[in-house]
C-alpha cells in the first residue's frame, strides 16, 4: 500500500494560508497538479498513492472529476483570500495512477476548470501521464482538442521479461502505436524508462533505449529501480524470488543511456531527464525542482505556495468527504523557513544542468567545491563562473555530492 504521509501540524478545516504566501509571489510561476489515483493494477515496484477497483472502498472513480472541480473551486478561494495576484497557471500536470483511466471529457472537465478559475498562459505546458494499454486514438486527439499539449508515456521497458518483473501489463510492440496516435493528435511525447530491474541485463537496457530512441521522443526521463519498502518487490526481494538490483550495474546503465542519448541529439537537464531542445524540457517538473508555487488537486496531492506546504488525505473516500462537508480536503501542513528552504534548494539544483549558484552555498558548502572538482564530480569552467554543475560522474554520485556541500557534511574527500 502507499507509503504513510508525513507528520506535521493539521492544515486549517478552510485551507486558509497565511499572507506571507503573497510574499514575491508576482516572481513566481503557478501551476496546478491533478493527482488521479486510479490504476488497474498494482506494479510490484509502486508505492505511490494508487488504488485498484478493489481498494477504493466507498469511492467511485466516476466520482473523481466532479470531486476534484470542488477542489478547484477551493483553491480559487483560498489563494484570493491570502490575496496572492491572478497568476495563470503556466503548467497543469495530471499524474498518477492513471490518469487515461478516467474518460477524455472527465480530463476535459478538469482542465476547463483550472482554465476558468485561474487562467490558463498563453503558452501553457498541460501534461497528462499514461499507460500504453490506456488510450486511442480517439482518447489522444480528444485530449490535444480539450488543450492538452503533451503526454507522457509509461514504457518502462522494451524488454517483455522486464515488463513482466515490473508487473507492467502492456505489450512493448503497443508503445510505437500510442507514440504514433500522440504525434497525430498533435502532442509533445515524452517516454518513461526504468532500468536495474531484477535479472534485467545491460543487452536488455540498450534494448529498451535503442526501442525508445527509434520512436523519436521529444523527451525521456531514465530512472533508476529503488526498492520502496512495503512493495511487493520488496518482498519478493526479501525472501529471495528475485535478486536485489545491482548498484555498479545501475551506474552502468546510467552510462549507456547518458552515452545513447547524447548520440541521438539528447541534452540532459536534470539527473534523470533528457530532452531533444530546450522548449521539450517539463517545465512542470522545473517548477518543483526551482521552488515555484503549486497546488496539488486529488488524494495524497502535495502542493507549495510561498513557503508553506501541505499534502491531503490519501483515500479516495475520504478526500470525497472532506469536500462534500465543505471542508478542505488537507491532511497536513508545514512552513518552511528560510534554513529549510536553503537546505531544499541545494538538493534540488545541484541535480540540474543549469546548476546551483556557488553563493547560495553557506562558506564551508563553498570551500567543498575545490575538492568536488579535484574529484571530478563538478565541472572547473562552471564552477570558476559561479555555478555548480555536476559531471557524469557527479550525476551517478549526487546525493554523495549534496552532502559535501551541505554544512555538516566534509569539504573533501
Amino acid at each position: 500500500m502507499p507509503s504513510a504521509l508525513p507528520l506535521a501540524d493539521p492544515a486549517p478545516a478552510d485551507g486558509r494560508l497565511p499572507g506571507s504566501v503573497a510574499d514575491g509571489a508576482e516572481q513566481r510561476a503557478f501551476g496546478v497538479y491533478v493527482h488521479v489515483p486510479f490504476c488497474r493494477v498494482r506494479c510490484g515496484y509502486c508505492d505511490f498513492n494508487t488504488y485498484t477497483a478493489d481498494e477504493l472502498r466507498g469511492a467511485r472513480r466516476g466520482d473523481f472529476a466532479g470531486q476534484a472541480e470542488e477542489e478547484v473551486a477551493l483553491a480559487a478561494r483560498v489563494l484570493a483570500a491570502a490575496e496572492l495576484p491572478q497568476r495563470p497557471a503556466s503548467t497543469v500536470f495530471f499524474g498518477g495512477g492513471t490518469p487515461t483511466l478516467l474518460p477524455p471529457e472527465d480530463l476535459a472537465t478538469l482542465l476547463a476548470a483550472v482554465r476558468d478559475r485561474f487562467g490558463l498562459a498563453p503558452d501553457a505546458e498541460v501534461t497528462t501521464e499514461a499507460n500504453p494499454d490506456s488510450v486511442d486514438a480517439a482518447g489522444l486527439a480528444a485530449l490535444a482538442a480539450a488543450g492538452f499539449t503533451r503526454v507522457s508515456f509509461g514504457m518502462q521497458s522494451a524488454v517483455p521479461e522486464v515488463l513482466r518483473v515490473l508487473d507492467r501489463t502492456h505489450d512493448p510492440e503497443r508503445v510505437p502505436l500510442v507514440v504514433g496516435w500522440a504525434r497525430d493528435a498533435g502532442l509533445d511525447v515524452s517516454l518513461d524508462l526504468i532500468y536495474g530491474a531484477p535479472g534485467e541485463t545491460l543487452d536488455d537496457w540498450r534494448r529498451s533505449l535503442d526501442a525508445a530512441l527509434a520512436l523519436e521522443p521529444d523527451h525521456l526521463s531514465a530512472y533508476a529501480l529503488i526498492v520502496e519498502e512495503g512493495t511487493a518487490l520488496a518482498r519478493r526481494i526479501r525472501v529471495g524470488e528475485l535478486p536485489a538490483p545491482d548498484d555498479d550495474l545501475q551506474a552502468d546503465m546510467y552510462e549507456l543511456a547518458d552515452d545513447r542519448l547524447a548520440a541521438a541529439g539528447y541534452h540532459w537537464y536534470e539527473v534523470s531527464n533528457w530532452a531533444r531542445r530546450p522548449s521539450a524540457r517539463s517545465r512542470h517538473n522545473l517548477a518543483y525542482w526551482t521552488g515555484e508555487d503549486w497546488w496539488g488537486i486529488g488524494p495524497g496531492a502535495h502542493s507549495h505556495v510561498g513557503g508553506v506546504r501541505w499534502w491531503n488525505v490519501k483515500h479516495p473516500a475520504a478526500y470525497a468527504q472532506r469536500l462534500a462537508a465543505g471542508t478542505s480536503p488537507a491532511a497536513g501542513r508545514e512552513t518552511l523557513d528560510d534554513a529549510t528552504r536553503a537546505l531544499e534548494r541545494v538538493l534540488l539544483e545541484t541535480r540540474l544542468a543549469a546548476g546551483l549558484p556557488v553563493d547560495r552555498l553557506e562558506p564551508e558548502g563553498r570551500r567543498a567545491v575545490a575538492g568536488l572538482i579535484a574529484d571530478g564530480l563538478v565541472e572547473p569552467a562552471a564552477a570558476f563562473a559561479g555555478r555548480v554543475v555536476l559531471t557524469r560522474s557527479g550525476r551517478l554520485l549526487a546525493d554523495a555530492v549534496v552532502r559535501r556541500l551541505l554544512p555538516s557534511g566534509p569539504a573533501t574527500g
